[in-house]
C-alpha cells in the first residue's frame, strides 16, 4: 500500500479474479446477452489466497441472478495493475470496471461515469462521507473507494513500562503530544530500546508518515480549495522538528530516509521498536509474535490529532462501452454488504460504507480494528481527486527522507514546484 496491499494487509473491496475463467470481450455475449469486462487488484501474496476465487466467486453469483449478463474478471499484481488499466486505455480498449490506484487523471479525461449514474442513492449514501469527498472531483464523485486503512499509534507495552513511561497505576502511557513523544523515545533509547520511535521516510510508502506529521502541525499537501501547500510554514516546522527531535538525536534508531515502513513493522514485532505509526495489519504481526502492544491516537504538536490519515483504493466505471446500467446492476452487488463483509474479513481489510462498519463494530471478534474503523469518517486523505498527485507522490517517494534529516526547506521547496509544474501540466491538457 503504498497502498498497494495497504500497508502489507491487502487493499480491496470488492470484485476479484485474474486470470478469470469467465472469457470473453466487451459488449456481446453469449446469447445476445452484455459482456462486462473488468480488471483488479490481487491482494493475496499466494496462489492459496489470491483475489482471484473472491472475484470469481462474485462473479459467479451475480450471473446466476442476472442471466443476461456476464462479467469478466482479470486480477494483476499492484505492481502492474495501474500500468494494465493504462495500456488498455491507450489502446482503445477500456475495461467495464477497473480497481487500482488512481481515477482521477480518467475523470479529468471524461472517460468515467459518476458514481451517480451508476448506483442508488441508498448505495451512494453508504460510502463512508470523507471517502466519498475523497473519491470527487469538482464536487462530482467518480472514484469508488475500495477498501480503506486508518493510522493510529502502537505502542510496546512491555517495553514503556522497563523505560519508565507508566501512568500513576503502573500502564503503560502513550503520548500524547511531539514533546511527549521525544521524551518517551528519550527513555526507551536510554533503557537500551534499539529503535525508540519507528520513523519511516524511505522510498516505500513516505506519503502517510508525511501526512500524518504535516497534520500534526496543522499542515497538509493542500488547502482548502486544492492548491498544494507542500512547503507551508507549518509543513516546514514540522519537518524541522522531526530533524532537530529525532533524526539528530538518533531517537528513530536508524536513518529515516532510507527506512521504509516494512522495516519498521518488523523492528516493532520482533520486539525491538517502542513505538510507531501503523495500520491494522500490524495488529495481526505483533499478535504473532506475542508482542503487547497498545494503540492510541496519533501525537501531534499540542495534543494527539482529531483526525487522522486514512488511505483507499478506488474503483471506477468507463463509459467506452456504454454499459453504464448493467455496470451499475453489477456494483450494487459487489458492494452489498454481505460481499464487503466477506472480502474484508478475508484479508483483514478496513470498510468503505457504513453499513460494513457498523456491522464490523458490533462483532466483538473485531474487537481490536474497532479503533481504526472509528477514526474512518473523520480521516484526511491523499489529494487523489488531483490528477498531478501521481508525479507528485513518485518525487515524494524519493526525496522526503531528506526533508527529515537534511534540509526540510529546500527538499519541501523542491517538491512544491513540481507539485505546481504538474498542476499546471494538467490543467493544459
Amino acid at each position: 500500500m503504498e497502498r498497494r496491499r495497504f500497508l502489507g494487509l491487502a487493499s480491496g473491496f470488492g470484485l476479484a479474479g485474474a486470470m478469470s475463467s469467465l472469457t470473453g470481450c466487451a459488449g456481446g455475449a453469449a446469447g445476445g446477452g452484455t459482456k462486462l469486462t473488468m480488471v483488479a487488484a490481487d491482494y493475496g501474496n499466494n496462489s492459496a489466497n489470491t483475489s482471484q476465487t473472491y472475484w470469481d466467486d462474485v462473479a459467479r453469483q451475480f450471473q446466476q441472478k442476472n442471466s443476461g449478463i456476464t462479467v469478466d474478471v482479470k486480477v494483476y499484481s499492484w505492481d502492474v495493475v495501474d500500468k494494465k488499466v493504462a495500456e488498455m486505455v491507450a489502446a482503445g480498449n477500456a475495461p467495464d470496471i477497473a480497481q487500482c490506484g488512481a481515477y482521477a487523471d480518467y475523470a479529468a479525461k471524461s472517460l468515467l461515469y459518476s458514481v451517480d449514474e451508476l448506483l442508488s442513492i441508498p448505495a451512494q449514501a453508504d460510502f463512508i462521507g470523507s471517502m466519498s469527498d475523497a473519491g470527487s472531483v469538482n464536487r462530482t464523485q467518480y472514484g469508488m473507494p475500495f477498501v480503506s486503512s486508518a493510522r493510529m499509534l502502537f505502542y510496546n507495552k512491555t517495553l514503556f513500562k522497563r523505560a519508565g513511561i507508566v501512568k500513576a497505576d503502573g500502564s503503560a502511557n502513550p503520548p500524547q503530544s511531539w514533546d511527549d513523544l521525544k521524551t518517551a523515545a528519550q527513555k526507551l533509547k536510554a533503557a537500551g530500546v534499539k529503535v525508540p520511535f519507528g520513523l519511516p521516510f524511505g522510498p516505500e510508502e513516505p506519503a502517510a508518515e508525511t501526512l500524518i506529521w504535516m497534520l500534526g502541525n496543522g499542515g497538509n499537501y493542500t488547502d482548502d480549495v486544492g492548491s498544494y501547500t507542500i512547503n507551508s510554514a507549518q509543513n516546514l516546522e514540522a519537518f524541522q522538528w522531526i530533524k532537530t527531535n529525532l533524526s539528530d538525536t538518533g531517537l528513530s534508531g536508524r536513518n529515516p530516509a532510507t527506512t521504509n515502513r516494512q522495516d519498521v513493522f518488523n523492528a516493532f514485532a520482533s520486539g525491538d521498536c517502542g513505538f510507531l505509526n501503523g495500520h491494522p495489519t500490524l495488529i495481526q504481526l505483533a499478535a504473532k509474535n506475542h508482542v503487547d502492544y497498545g494503540i492510541a491516537k496519533i501525537p501531534g504538536k499540542g495534543g494527539q490529532l482529531s483526525a487522522t490519515v486514512g488511505v483507499a483504493d478506488w474503483m471506477m466505471a468507463f463509459k467506452k462501452n456504454g454499459n453504464r446500467q448493467q455496470i451499475g446492476k453489477f456494483l450494487e452487488f459487489a458492494y452489498s454488504r454481505q460481499n464487503t463483509l466477506k472480502f474484508l474479513r478475508a484479508y483483514d481489510l478496513q470498510p468503505v460504507t457504513v453499513s460494513a462498519s457498523n456491522a464490523m463494530l458490533a462483532d466483538s471478534s473485531l474487537k481490536e480494528v474497532w479503533p481504526f474503523l472509528q477514526e474512518l469518517p473523520n480521516a484526511r486523505f491523499y489529494p487523489d481527486n488531483k490528477t498531478s498527485w501521481g508525479p507528485v507522490n513518485a518525487k515524494l517517494k524519493q526525496v522526503v527522507g531528506k526533508a527529515a534529516t537534511q534540509d526540510p526547506m529546500g527538499v519541501l521547496g523542491d517538491l512544491q514546484r513540481t507539485a505546481e509544474a504538474a498542476d499546471n501540466s494538467a490543467a493544459a491538457k
